[in-house]
């Protein structure tokens, strides 16, 4: 990665993961039927045609999808170029940073321990944290567990006023929560919806307190082993690179100058809030284990899946816990996340019916460019 100078300051915020929300690789199981195949393959170039428009017309670095379709196939798709410097392409199903995606896991891992017993959603966060949150305006016997996953909080977005002095900083889940705890909140507990990282780092405070563990061991132990994601992880402190193949991210400072990489950052300023790496095939086999109820008992995921309107996100969506859902124009809901950090963007979205779709790209465009990616999942989704 190219470090930056010394007197230059990055704000890097975490976008809300909005669930508005490269050639194509050939499946494993491929059909045997020539028509059949024809039919998918003229479907498939749809999402590749999308992933093209944004390399193309968006000017992303590169992009990269994986789509199961109603069948269960699974296919890889890449546009564009994996590293600017040297020209290589983009992995298929290359690891990303994937940001808020991370919120979800740690959903999942709070609901668990609801589940035994260990946590009450309504009850406050004095209860587990007591003393913690508190501030001007701040009261932690007012807010639940519940509202912080579900972002009625009312707590400040701390990463709305964060600022580096290097990629390479390591910040305490404590120094970050400070940040928030120095505004005021953005309303009453429970009077309003708004997307606030802030809850995500007292979530994973209140799984390391019940659990007396770190929250990336709990993640890895409660989710990622539980499922079988294998290019899955939480990185370690002081962990500043992505383990496997992966194309590089990028950040544009001011229009018109060159893509800094900003492939090599410590995560730890996002921790519980966005600091998992992933790959698109694994965020589809999560989301749809969740949906599927591998990760929690049917009440929990009831809970879950219980929203309010959260139009921030995009026209319709709604916010449960840690958890979204939209509606598809070509009928009924995608559920999952997404995920914007400074080098990538991910989206994606898992049906009833078995379908998953996950893009990224490898830049942190504009909302409109990120809205096109939800658009590329859309069309993964409906074809």
């Amino acid at each position: 990665m190219n470090s930056p100078p010394p007197h230059r300051r990055y704000a890097f915020a975490v976008a809300a993961a909005a669930l508005l929300l490269g050639g194509l690789a050939p499946s494993a199981h491929a059909a045997p039927a020539e028509a059949k195949a024809a039919v998918e393959a003229k479907a498939a170039d749809i999402v590749q045609q999308r992933l093209d428009a944004l390399v193309t017309g968006d000017h992303v670095p590169g992009a990269l999808a994986a789509v199961r379709g109603r069948d269960g196939r699974t296919r890889d798709y890449t546009a564009g170029v994996g590293d600017l410097a040297t020209g290589a392409k983009v992995p298929a199903d290359g690891q990303v940073r994937v940001g808020s995606n991370t919120k979800t896991f740690v959903a999942v891992v709070v609901l668990q321990l609801v589940a035994e017993g260990k946590v009450d959603l309504d009850a406050s966060l004095d209860t587990y944290l007591p003393g913690l949150i508190h501030g001007d305006g701040i009261d932690g016997r007012r807010i639940t567990v519940r509202q912080v996953l579900q972002h009625t909080s009312g707590l400040a977005n701390y990463t709305d006023f964060l600022e580096f002095s290097r990629a390479d900083q390591y910040l305490e889940p404590r120094e970050l929560l400070d940040i928030a705890l120095a505004h005021r909140p953005d309303f009453a507990p429970g009077a309003g919806w708004k997307y606030s990282n802030t809850g995500y780092l007292v979530a994973g405070l209140i799984v390391q307190k019940v659990t007396g563990r770190p929250v990336g061991e709990e993640i890895t132990k409660r989710v990622i082993d539980r499922v079988g994601l294998r290019h899955t992880y939480f990185p370690a402190q002081g962990d500043l690179t992505i383990r496997e193949r992966h194309p590089h991210g990028y950040v544009v400072e001011e229009p018109g100058t060159p893509p800094l990489d900003i492939t090599e950052m410590d995560p730890s300023w996002a921790w519980a809030a966005g600091a998992v790496i992933s790959t698109n095939t694994d965020l589809n086999r999560f989301f749809s284990a969740l949906i599927g109820g591998q990760l929690l008992p049917p009440a929990q995921l009831a809970q879950m899946r219980t929203t309010v309107p959260a139009e921030y996100m995009g026209p319709g969506a709604r916010y449960g816990l840690g958890l979204a859902s939209r509606p598809l124009p070509c009928g009924g809901l995608s559920w999952g996340h997404g995920g914007s950090l400074p080098g990538y963007v991910t989206r994606g979205g898992v049906t009833e019916d078995g379908r998953a779709a996950n893009v990224a790209v490898t830049e942190a465009p504009s909302p409109e460019v990120r809205q096109r990616v939800a658009d590329a999942v859309d069309a993964a989704l409906c074809r």
